[in-house]
């Protein structure tokens, strides 16, 4: 399992998910992006500090 804290990120957000891939999290840290952050593209930049922060659960 693979958990990961949005707050890692984007201090102050306290978003969190746990899924069996890092792909699954990726998928949803993205979702949360557009949804809850406002984000219409997601830089890579953004995408290397989430995989950064990804830890195991």
């Amino acid at each position: 399992m693979k958990k990961f804290s949005c707050g890692d990120v984007v201090p102050g957000c306290k978003a969190a998910w746990v899924f069996d891939s890092e792909e699954k999290i990726l998928a949803a840290v993205a979702k949360h992006a557009r949804e809850d952050h406002g984000m219409t593209e997601i830089p890579a930049g953004l995408v290397e500090q989430v995989r950064q922060h990804i830890r195991a659960a």
